[in-house]
C-alpha cells in the first residue's frame, strides 16, 4: 500500500495492535530538504478510508444530522460522550459513493436518488491514515423509508434541524465534530442554503 518515494526508505514495520484496527510503528529514513538522511519512527493507525454526507432540504432550510455515543470524546472531556454528526462510515471495500448511500440509509432511513461529492480530506494526518470522502445530498420527506438508527449495536438518534440552528450550534459548542463543521460550512459557502 505504501507508495514508493525517493525521499523515504522504509527500514522496519512493527504491528503494535491488530485488535479493533491496525496500529503500526514504522522506522524509516527520510531525505530532508537539506539533503540529509534522517532516521525517523512514526506510529500510524489504519482504520480504512471513510465517507460522510450532509443531507439538506433547500425548500424547508433543514439538515439531517445524527447523535450517537463516541467513547474517545468522552475520555477527552465530552461529559456524556454524545456527538452530533453528519452520516458517516468506513468504506468497507465499497466505493465512496456506494458506502455513503448505505450508511445514510442505515443511520437515517433516507434512500438517496443522487449524491454530490464535494471534496476529500485527511482528518488527522499526524497519526491516522484515513482519508474521508465528503458528500452532500438534497433530501425530501418521500425519501424516508424507515426510522434509521443504525445497525447491530449502533444507537443513532436522527435529528432534523433548521440549517440556521445547526450553524449556530457550531459557535455554541453543541456541534464539535470536524467533518460536520466542514460540511455545514461548505453548505453555507456554496449558497445552497440561505
Amino acid at each position: 500500500n505504501i507508495i514508493m518515494n525517493e525521499k523515504i526508505n522504509i527500514i522496519k514495520e512493527q504491528v503494535l495492535s491488530d485488535d479493533w484496527y491496525l496500529l503500526k510503528k514504522t522506522t524509516f529514513n527520510y531525505l530532508t530538504n537539506k539533503g540529509i538522511w534522517e532516521n525517523r519512527s512514526r506510529e500510524t493507525y489504519d482504520r480504512g478510508n471513510g465517507a460522510t454526507l450532509l443531507l439538506y432540504n433547500k425548500l424547508f432550510q433543514t439538515v439531517v444530522l445524527t447523535r450517537q455515543f463516541r467513547f474517545p470524546t468522552y475520555v477527552n472531556g465530552n461529559s456524556n460522550g454524545l456527538l452530533i454528526e453528519t452520516c458517516a462510515g468506513l468504506l468497507d471495500n465499497d466505493g465512496p459513493e456506494e458506502a455513503i448511500r448505505r450508511e445514510v440509509e442505515e443511520e437515517t432511513g433516507y434512500v438517496l436518488s443522487s449524491v454530490e461529492k464535494v471534496f476529500e480530506a485527511y482528518m488527522s494526518p499526524g497519526s491516522v491514515t484515513e482519508k474521508v470522502y465528503f458528500f452532500i445530498a438534497e433530501y425530501t420527506k418521500e425519501m424516508k423509508r424507515h426510522s434509521g438508527g443504525g445497525v447491530e449495536d449502533e444507537e443513532i438518534e436522527v435529528l432534523e434541524l433548521p440549517f440556521a440552528k445547526a450553524m449556530a450550534m457550531i459557535s455554541s459548542g453543541e456541534i464539535q465534530d470536524g467533518k460536520t463543521i466542514m460540511l455545514l460550512q461548505y453548505l453555507s459557502l456554496s449558497k445552497l442554503m440561505n
